[in-house]
């Protein structure tokens, strides 16, 4: 092989490796464009792809997400892990930044391999730094396509490591061998040593190696994603109020739901729409019980422009403020107390006194739906109905609207809970 064909290798393999991770951070990046003024031409490209993977029940389930997007975490474990999203995306993103620098700033100075720093623990620390900050992505924007992508994503480059390494003792020998004997190819050293066997000392990979890695890797992510999501779906702030399944955006108000629901579907004008639902045998009735200002409403159905995101123009204020505070936009109204409140007759015109209820029609094609949890299935179909604002403290029926087909976003699939 000539000087120039392995350049020429070094460049194929360093451009796919940067490909799969560009397209991983663009499809969990999906959550930032989604909320910009970009998203109507990030969408025109991006949503027939997710459209044609929605329309079959066979890759429907990349569409789908795994962990609770629009209802605050239920219990302590996924606040956790939703946190720890947070914490990973920012903390690799530093790590691959510092790492970075340090490399740059070698090569102008022309000295050595870099083996300080990070580079004393590992010899890849830039893309342990990527791997995390993929894998926080992928928990703030749960799409099970973004944990498919993350597996190509670190295939791809502990391929273009293991080459790399290969090149680096062509280069330097005996000096980087050592070097390798004494740290870790992504974990310490004594840490690595625990799960492979001389794990510094292998420079090439067969290609059945690198499949039966990717088969791992698929395993590990998806794996952990479908569990995730069951363990979500079985800790939702569901209920069953009479005939219709209610889902709360925090769990401190399912109680209220369960007292207002009953007056609400006694009303005259919801009755009427319930009795006249095109609906077939087997259809459920899911209701999100929300506060009326919720912002992420329009995920849920197209209750109004002031719920689309992409319209508001906060782009970066509102990325900020969900990495950063993952549960604000959750939160909202809920976060007041009480105590702060104004009394006197703008209270009774607060939005903190006023719920929203969102009718969704909830059908399978080819079985019967037959408890609360099966409303969150992933192969089901998801009809917006109309949604009722109601007053928290009197019960009385402030609006009935009926919505569009579809979210705020039009047919993009967006998540369930």
């Amino acid at each position: 092989m000539t000087p120039s064909d392995g350049l020429n290798k070094k460049a194929v393999n360093r451009l796919t490796a940067n490909s799969a991770i560009v397209l991983s951070f663009v499809v969990a990046l999906e959550l930032v464009i989604m909320i910009s003024p970009f998203a109507v031409f990030f969408y025109a490209v991006f949503n027939p792809f997710l459209l044609a993977l929605n329309h079959s029940t066979i890759t429907r389930w990349l569409t789908a997400f795994f962990l609770p997007h629009m209802i605050v975490p239920p219990n302590q474990v996924l606040i956790v892990i939703r946190i720890l999203g947070s914490v990973f995306f920012v903390g690799g993103m530093l790590v691959f930044l510092v790492c970075a620098g340090q490399v740059y700033l070698g090569k102008l100075l022309r000295k050595a391999t870099a083996t300080k720093g990070l580079y004393a623990l590992v010899r890849h620390p830039q893309y342990v730094g990527l791997a995390f900050a993929a894998l926080g992505l992928a928990i703030m924007w749960p799409r099970f396509l973004t944990l498919v992508l993350l597996a190509v994503m670190l295939l791809l480059y502990y391929v273009l490591a293991k080459d790399e390494e290969r090149r680096m003792m062509n280069r330097f020998g005996e000096t980087y061998g050592a070097y390798m004997n004494r740290t870790g190819m992504f974990l310490p050293y004594p840490i690595e040593r625990l799960f492979f066997k001389n794990p510094s000392l292998r420079p090439g990979l067969s290609m059945l190696e690198v499949g039966t890695i990717f088969l791992v890797l698929l395993m590990i992510t998806l794996g952990g994603g479908f569990l995730l999501r069951a363990y979500t779906v079985h800790h939702l702030p569901l209920e069953q109020v009479r005939h219709v399944d209610v889902i709360t955006i925090t769990p401190e108000d399912l109680p209220i739901a369960n007292e207002l629901l009953p007056q609400v579907l006694e009303d005259s004008v919801v009755a009427s729409k319930l009795m006249s639902l095109p609906g077939k045998s087997g259809d459920r009735l899911c209701v999100y019980f929300i506060p009326i200002d919720y912002v992420m409403q329009g995920m849920i159905a197209n209750t109004g422009d002031e719920w689309k995101l992409f319209e508001q123009h906060k782009t970066i204020g509102m990325i900020t403020e969900y990495i950063l505070h993952p549960f604000a936009h959750l939160t909202g109204g809920h976060a007041h107390h009480a105590a702060t409140m104004t009394h006197g007759p703008e209270m009774y015109k607060s939005p903190m006194m006023m719920r929203r209820a969102i009718f969704i029609n909830v059908s399978a094609d080819n079985y019967e739906l037959k408890s609360p949890f099966d409303d969150f299935e992933i192969n089901i179909k998801r009809t917006p109905l109309f949604f009722v604002d109601v007053h928290l403290h009197t019960g009385e029926i402030l609006q009935v609207k009926a919505t569009p087909a579809g979210s705020g976003w039009g047919t993009v699939p967006t998540p369930m809970f």
